[in-house]
């Protein structure tokens, strides 16, 4: 055992802790994986402190001190959406307001950006007219205005929508897309994969299982993804360790999977308004269990245009080893259900500081995780 470990077997020793708790903590310190009964258990019955330090020797041992960060925009093509979810704020049911961008604006955004921004992320809504070959179009125009360009591109929830209109198969579609110029696809739309709940905050939406379905497909055709989990509403605890299970479970059958992103449910502007949201607290002890949980998951990203920079940035301390970007003040998705940042921007030398006031190693990398 290295001296990490055994400082950390030292330090739980001489805490009052309950027998379970050592028994967990020191499956974490020599990298055994734990039970779904020991993530709830973790969830219910850990203090924060003791949390933060499980989470960060899993950091550790997976990505030493480093923190990173990308260079990086969102387009949003519309917010014209054939489903309604409780708890969306961004589509045209909750928004007062619609649009639709053009290929030639959304062009236009592409060539607003300097060159030196390395991944561009689309997603938005589930648009009812737009199938396969619009998107696949976009995505060729796309590349041939800034071949070097990260595509990052389509929710499974839009994927799924876009197959079935376009009367196509998961992988013929996920095969034509990468042939168009498709080389990632983003976490959203998992939201949480409980049956009961999912029914109940977005019912139209694609089943849990399809999500898992058409990521798995993606990781076949040598397309990773993120994965993402909608917190902080109306699921408990043994419900955010059966999505992380099921994400677990598939990451170890493919690979595929480069981070996941604890998304925070925030609730302004939408039909769930009535849900407190949850606190700072339970915030940080989301983003450590899930890094002690997802053994076999890289990465572990705070999307600061959702909790805020500063809490972004707390975060770093319990677990998370990403950033996530510059966004370039270019989604709204978080800024219409009432996200502190209602114009989420940071330059790289913002980025740098925050990193480095919480004595983590700012790291500038590419959509692979690659040092630039």
């Amino acid at each position: 055992m290295n001296n990490k470990n055994e400082d950390l077997n030292l330090m739980m020793d001489s805490l009052d802790i309950s027998s379970p708790l050592k028994e967990i903590s020191a499956k974490v310190a020599n990298g055994i994986r734990l039970t779904p009964d020991e993530g709830i258990f973790l969830f219910s019955h850990a203090e924060l402190g003791f949390l933060g330090s499980l989470a960060n020797q899993a950091r550790i041992r997976k990505n030493g001190n480093n923190a990173y960060f990308i260079r990086n925009f969102h387009i949003e093509p519309t917010n014209i959406c054939v489903n309604r979810c409780r708890f969306c704020s961004y589509s045209h049911h909750f928004s007062h307001t619609q649009w639709e961008l053009t290929t030639e604006e959304i062009l236009d955004k592409v060539n607003q950006q300097d060159i030196a921004v390395r991944e561009l992320h689309i997603t938005g809504a589930v648009h009812p007219d737009r199938d396969i070959k619009y998107y696949g179009d976009l995505l060729k125009q796309i590349k041939a205005l800034r071949p070097n360009l990260h595509l990052k591109a389509y929710s499974a929830v839009e994927l799924d929508y876009m197959f079935r209109k376009s009367d196509i198969s998961v992988d013929d579609g996920m095969e034509f897309l990468k042939a168009s110029g498709l080389d990632s696809i983003p976490g959203g739309g998992a939201e949480i994969f409980d049956e009961s709940i999912r029914n109940q905050i977005c019912g139209m939406k694609s089943k849990g299982s399809r999500w898992l379905e058409i990521h798995q497909a993606a990781h076949r055709h040598g397309i990773p993804s993120n994965a993402t989990m909608l917190y902080g509403h109306i699921e408990n605890y043994a419900q955010r360790i059966d999505h992380l299970e099921k994400l677990r479970n598939l990451q170890d059958i493919t690979g595929g999977f480069n981070a996941f992103i604890p998304l925070k449910f925030r609730n302004a502007n939408n039909e769930m308004s009535d849900i407190a949201e949850v606190s700072v607290v339970e915030d940080m002890k989301m983003y450590a269990v899930a890094r002690i949980y997802l053994d076999n998951f890289p990465h572990l990203k705070a999307y600061w245009p959702a909790v805020g920079r500063k809490l972004a940035q707390v975060a770093l301390s319990f677990g998370v080893d990403d950033m996530d970007g510059t966004i370039n003040d270019s989604t709204r998705i978080y800024s219409l259900a009432g996200a502190e940042d209602q114009n989420p921007r940071m330059t790289v030398s913002e980025m740098k500081e925050l990193i480095s006031e919480v004595k983590r190693v700012p790291v500038e990398r590419d959509s692979f995780y690659n040092r630039i």
